[in-house]
């Protein structure tokens, strides 16, 4: 068990288990392997001997040509022989790397975890300098667009537009009551 704190602060910080280190660390880092307590120099298990070590958590080799995380099933099993056996496999598909990219006309952004968007009118992922459905040819905007274009135009034909908006005999906008007395210096 590590040595805890100093004099005036027993509570904080602990002192490295590493027998030639002994440092007073303030972050101490806990080891899940062996249970003991080590500084930033000695938190890895290589760095301190752990000799539990080996039967923690798994590794994996991430293939350069798919981006597959491979496991790693026998502990110190070279990385190339891995990977040998990957490619042999015929999961090593090197398409499945390419990231997508924006569907706007001649836009080659490839679409990330932090720079899409999912369109809600036509459900396509586009960047971000195309999130308006303006910028990339929405297909539910234009329709919508084209819907309250031709309301418009019928509401412009049946005289509606204006109506009661308009002061009797001023040619000017009626102001709501409330800020007809309102000076404005």
């Amino acid at each position: 068990m590590a040595r805890r704190g100093t004099e005036a602060f027993p509570n904080l910080g602990a002192h490295c288990d590493e027998p030639d280190c002994n440092q007073l660390d303030f972050l101490p880092f806990d080891c899940d392997g062996c249970g003991k307590v080590f500084c930033a120099a000695h938190r890895t298990y290589r760095d301190h001997g752990c000799a539990k070590a080996a039967d923690q958590g798994r590794t994996v080799v991430v293939c350069p040509d798919c981006g597959d995380a491979i496991e790693r099933l026998v502990p110190g099993q070279d990385e190339r022989e891995i990977l040998a056996a990957h490619a042999q496999s015929r999961r090593c598909d090197p398409a499945k790397k390419r990231k997508p990219r924006c569907p706007a006309r001649r836009c080659k952004e490839q679409l990330t975890f932090s720079n899409t968007q999912h369109c809600k009118g036509c459900g396509r992922k586009v960047c971000l300098k195309h999130r308006f459905p303006a910028d990339h040819d929405c297909a539910a905007s234009a329709r919508a667009a084209a819907a309250a274009a031709a309301a418009a135009a019928a509401r412009r034909a049946g005289g509606e537009c204006g109506r009661g908006a308009r002061e009797e005999g001023s040619g000017g906008w009626a102001l709501p009551a409330s800020i007809r007395s309102f000076k404005i210096f």
